[in-house]
């Protein structure tokens, strides 16, 4: 893949997240419903380099902007399933979200919006309502970045 100026050049080649092909589809679903908008959720997991997602939550879009090109997670549907998970081996690993005629690159706004550098950025650009390749990302503490990391489907 080649990297734009949104993606760094650092380092962490051992982070992966994996998905069952039922959890993309999941995700790829949602993502083509909320078409135009930018859909979002979170995968719930185990694991902290090698990631396993166990679940994806597929969340609303709360955001008081542009939903074509802003996203929010509803943060009570977050807290909700953090309340769930207290007490299991499962944690949120991560979120997803779509670019809606866009690329699956960071934007400039994901960068600002980086904050838990724990999860893993899951992006999908939706074309013309059609899901294209997902492209998962690790946040690089430093520099507030994101670096492409594995997203192995099995």
């Amino acid at each position: 893949m080649a990297q734009s100026s949104a993606v760094s050049t650092w380092n962490r080649s051992s982070k992966v997240i994996r998905l069952t092909p039922q959890q993309l589809g999941r995700i790829t679903r949602h993502l083509e419903a909320a078409y135009p908008n930018e859909g979002c959720g979170l995968l719930v997991g185990t694991g902290r380099d090698n990631v396993a997602v166990t679940r994806v939550a597929a969340a609303p879009n709360v955001t008081s902007e542009d939903a074509t090109i802003r996203f929010e997670v509803d943060p009570k549907f977050q807290f909700d399933l953090m309340r769930e998970l207290e007490g299991s081996s499962e944690r949120i690993v991560g979120h997803f979200h779509s670019h809606p005629d866009g690329s699956p690159i960071p934007s400039e706004r994901d960068k600002k919006m980086a904050l838990d550098k724990e999860l893993i950025w899951l992006i999908v650009a939706v074309e013309k309502g059609k899901a294209g390749t997902p492209q998962a990302y690790a946040v690089e503490e430093e520099e507030k970045d994101f670096q492409p990391i594995p997203l192995i489907i099995e």
